[in-house]
């Protein structure tokens, strides 16, 4: 999937100010760091004045009064110095991971608070690279390369002050080189950035063939993929590659170019500083210190380059990590609601009515596209505890229904209540957290099979977890397993069969003992035996709920209190199975071919 980030396309000031805001639960250590780097810088600086005054005092005139306490305070200062690295690094390491591990958890809060409508046209990759590689770049650039940006300042300040203390005429021949310094650095950034962001994007791309291609494995398989995979994951991997030497080569072609205008000022200053040398404008030991200045001026310069050139990458990075932590939910609780019952993270649930499970659309429409309306005005009123069935062709608009009806998207028009109140007026996990949902390919997460359970509950008890697997018929097979309920499911259920996969999805979310239940397709992917084990588990698992199935085969929804027939998002037809079949509608006729198919099927097994 393409990655189509409205990103700016040149240094942005407004990123860097927004990302302050992350930093003000670092403030403290943020202040801490950058006054560690000052002191730094400024003694850093102040080194070559000792050099001066040694080379001036100790050599020149071959004098050695006071050299014990200039040794003294040489050795003070450089145990200072020492201090100061070593809290330096111990706290921007510090800095560096908790600023990663808040981005992160923000990020996956953040996944959990948007809605399925973001995920339509999000590839896993996409997000995987942003809390993984960028929130990596972003908190390794700000914990050392922009608090070491202080230091170079600083040492920049401290060592133009004391040049110009020793020679205002050599000071001012040195940073003659400056200004052009400056231009072409402003030059290069603009490319780094641009070539840096490219290669970002692709990486996302790498990370999102590689979760697609091992998620598919079985597909590549039977369709014999491998060569044309391995093709279009090469030419990924060259572009990948293209651009990274793209981007190193101006980047290296951008630090000899500071190092070459370095070494011109420090060579204006070894010439014009030797003739006033000679003509005794200046000491030896001041001509000394003053080489070692121009050498102490560039180096941070060109340090500050480098970290110029890390932060154009990590603005790339920053650009996407904030594209995500920012990005607003479709559905979300309005400020009312969250003011009266709390938001995500805490809600008042003692104020949240009990759901009895009366539902009504009213007047409801709805598109995924403006201009492609799905629903037109769809009216229904379901009675608390009925099944309702729904059946039609693909397209028809069956889970549209059952996604407005979970609040998993809101109506574009109309209304939905929910024992007579809009739920748009109530939190969205009053619903979610009263709804189970069993899909036709569950997914179960690596762990155990009472962990899958438990998924679903997390304080439910051993006991709770028993009942609900026997509810729907799970524990027979689960204690004929060697390990019983700590038998490990692999990743994704692998190493159970689909049968067994969606007799734990069943029980992980009937051990919620919730008042709605949604069954999308799931009994289309199971063999008959196991079909008929699960319609039982179905009909004593939405016994007293109100709930929507979403049917492929018609032999399971029989006994349902309600078949609705959907057509371009309208109900044609609306009636029990006896009536439906007795009407010889829409139904009838697929009713009829289908069961006519499975006992073809049935007579060639046979």
């Amino acid at each position: 999937m393409e990655d189509k980030d409205d990103v700016t396309k040149k240094v942005n000031v407004e990123i860097w100010k927004n990302f302050f805001k992350y930093l003000k639960p670092y403030k403290r250590r943020f202040i801490l760091l950058i006054s560690l780097n000052v002191g730094l810088g400024f003694l850093d600086s102040t080194f070559p004045m000792f050099t001066r005054y040694a080379v001036d005092n100790f050599i020149a005139n071959k004098n050695f009064d006071g050299l014990p306490l200039f040794a003294l305070l040489y050795v003070l200062a450089i145990a200072i110095l020492s201090l100061i690295i070593f809290l330096f690094i111990k706290y921007a390491g510090k800095l560096e991971n908790q600023m990663a591990y808040d981005l992160r958890k923000k990020g996956f809060l953040k996944l959990q608070e948007l809605s399925l409508s973001y995920y339509d046209n999000k590839a896993v990759g996409w997000l995987m690279a942003r809390m993984t590689s960028d929130v990596t770049r972003l908190s390794e650039t700000i914990s050392w390369g922009l608090v070491d940006f202080s230091w170079g300042i600083t040492v920049m300040i401290g060592v133009t002050v004391y040049m110009f203390i020793l020679s205002p005429k050599l000071a001012l021949i040195t940073l003659l080189v400056v200004p052009p310094l400056a231009i072409i650095s402003v030059y290069f950034q603009r490319k780094i950035l641009t070539a840096q962001r490219r290669v970002r994007k692709i990486n996302s791309e790498i990370t999102g063939s590689y979760n697609e291609d091992i998620q598919g494995a079985k597909t590549t398989k039977t369709l014999v993929r491998e060569e044309l995979n391995l093709k279009e994951f090469s030419e990924l991997t060259s572009s990948y590659k293209r651009n990274s030497i793209r981007a190193t080569v101006i980047s290296s072609i951008y630090i000899p170019i500071v190092i070459t205008i370095a070494s011109v000022g420090t060579a204006l200053a070894v010439v014009n500083g030797g003739h006033e040398f000679l003509a005794g404008a200046i000491t030896y030991g001041t001509l000394f210190a003053f080489i070692t200045y121009t050498g102490q001026f560039f180096e941070p310069v060109m340090q500050m380059a480098a970290i110029l050139a890390d932060m154009q990458i990590a603005q790339a990075s920053a650009e996407r990590v904030f594209q995500l932590l920012e990005e607003e939910p479709t559905i979300k609780d309005s400020p009312r609601v969250i003011e009266k019952y709390g938001d995500l993270t805490n809600l008042r649930r003692d104020l949240l009515p009990p759901i009895k499970g009366d539902i009504e659309f009213k007047n409801v429409s709805f598109s995924y596209k403006e201009g492609e309306p799905v629903l037109k005005n769809f009216n229904l009123k379901v009675n608390a505890g009925q099944t309702i069935a729904l059946v039609g062709e693909t397209g028809s608009g069956k889970s549209t229904i059952v996604n407005l009806f979970c609040r998993f998207y809101e109506p574009t028009e109309g209304e939905i209540f929910i024992d007579g109140i809009n739920y748009k007026d109530m939190p969205i996990k009053w619903i979610h957290e009263n709804l189970g949902y069993v899909l036709q390919a569950p997914h179960l997460f690596s762990g155990t099979i009472k962990e899958n359970v438990r998924y679903g509950k997390l304080d439910a008890t051993d006991e709770e977890i028993i009942e609900a697997c026997k509810l729907v018929d799970a524990h027979k097979f689960i204690i004929q397993m060697e390990k019983g309920y700590e038998t490990e499911v692999g990743e994704g259920g692998g190493l159970l069969s689909t049968g067994q996969k969606q007799l734990i999805s069943f029980a992980r979310a009937i051990v919620r003992n919730p008042r709605l239940f949604v069954l999308d397709e799931a009994t289309s992917s199971i063999d008959t035996e196991t079909e008929l084990i699960i319609q039982k588990a179905i009909n004593k698992v939405l016994s007293g709920r109100t709930s929507f199935v979403i049917a492929h085969r018609l032999s399971t929804i029989k006994n349902a209190d309600r078949i609705l027939v959907i057509h371009d998002g309208e109900v044609i037809e609306d009636g029990t199975h006896r009536e439906l079949i007795k009407s010889k509608g829409y139904y009838y006729k697929l009713y009829t071919n289908q069961f006519i198919e499975e006992k073809s099927v049935l007579a060639l097994e046979k």
